[in-house]
């Protein structure tokens, strides 16, 4: 098995929904991506589509266009996760016709492929495994939150956002390898489906775990990556928001995983949840900054998300932020995070607190 793998995107390569996709072309240590399959944009490469950096990674416009270019190939991933987390029925021949060519379908939708009768059968025709990585574990093999977070004395980092969809996730593996880079040893602690495509090593999906184990999960997970690697820093992959009404998180990465700092992502664009105007509107900065600080943790830096903006208004942005909040601003795909190491290497000096 080499891991070799197309991802399809069903034309949504540019668009938000695409933003799994997102994740593997920008790096994966568990697979390598040998294409993109998406309609709309074929003949480009997925990294300029994506943030204008070529990544050598071509985009076809069918599957048989990119089989011909690629060889044989192991997985196909579902590369969208749009909302509701259904398979578009579209896409419902394209996912057969990999199966056919004897790919191993990974999927992090909610619609999980491997209980789809049609799907299941072709898959045992072509001894081929379809993974669902968003299926539930089993309790048996599920943890209780028990206060051993507190023996960890590496610094606890997590990295939230006001929002959903706004690169938490990116900001977090960028600042584990940027670490890394400089002589900090780093882990991960994904915590959702395409952590674990890119090969988080350690994590779990909390969005699919049992709330009563959420907690405990995330506990267990710091403690593998604490006592197997003793890191110098922990991250922690955040998702949606703290008061996103249709799904709040990050409490848990405060108390229960004892981040006593935080890393906050946000858009000075985005005025209302998820886009929705009856859903209310984000809060303002320093209200979300005040919370977190409630919970007990520090907001270190704020990350600014760009999309929509042009690279002139993105640091207009950053001094405005950085002279009205005292603290570094990161402009994550204009400078990457370079500009946090001075505040990850002061986290370094001082205790850990409970």
């Amino acid at each position: 098995m080499s891991n070799k793998a197309i991802v399809l995107t069903n034309g949504l390569l540019a668009e938000p929904p695409a933003k799994t996709a997102h994740g593997l072309i920008r790096g994966s240590d568990r697979f390598t991506i040998a294409g993109i399959v998406d309609h709309i944009h074929a003949g480009k490469d997925a990294g300029e589509v994506l943030d204008g950096r070529n990544r050598q990674i071509p985009v076809y416009a069918s599957v048989q266009d990119a089989l011909t270019h690629t060889g044989r190939v192991d997985y196909c991933i579902v590369g969208i996760a749009p909302k509701g987390g259904q398979l578009p029925t579209e896409m419902n021949e394209v996912v057969a016709q990999c199966i056919r060519e004897k790919m191993h379908i990974v999927s992090g939708l909610h619609d999980f492929l491997s209980e789809r009768d049609e799907f299941k059968k072709l898959a045992n025709e072509n001894n081929v495994e379809i993974i669902d990585v968003r299926k539930p574990r089993d309790r048996k093999e599920l943890h209780f939150w028990t206060g051993d977070v507190f023996k960890v004395t590496s610094p606890i980092v997590a990295v939230l956002g006001v929002e959903t969809n706004l690169g938490k996730r990116t900001t977090t593996r960028m600042l584990r390898d940027t670490c890394r880079e400089h002589g900090i040893s780093a882990e991960m602690i994904f915590t959702g489906q395409t952590g674990w495509m890119q090969d988080g090593k350690y994590g779990f999906i909390l969005d699919s775990t049992v709330n009563d184990f959420v907690a405990g999960e995330l506990e267990h997970q710091i403690l593998r990556a604490y006592n197997e690697q003793k890191p110098d820093i922990i991250f922690l992959e955040g998702q949606a928001g703290l008061r996103n009404p249709s799904g709040p998180c990050g409490s848990e990465y405060l108390i229960s995983g004892n981040a006593k700092k935080t890393f906050l992502v946000f858009s000075p664009l985005r005025k209302y949840f998820s886009g929705r105007t009856h859903w209310g509107e984000i809060p303002p900065l320093e209200n979300e900054i005040a919370l977190i600080n409630m919970y007990g943790s520090e907001v270190v830096s704020l990350v600014l998300n760009t999309m929509d903006m042009s690279n002139e208004d993105a640091y207009k942005y950053q001094q405005e932020y950085e002279a009205k909040f005292g603290i570094p601003v990161l402009l994550p795909v204009q400078e990457g995070v370079e500009k946090a190491l001075p505040v990850i290497k002061e986290m370094l000096k001082q205790p850990v607190l409970k």
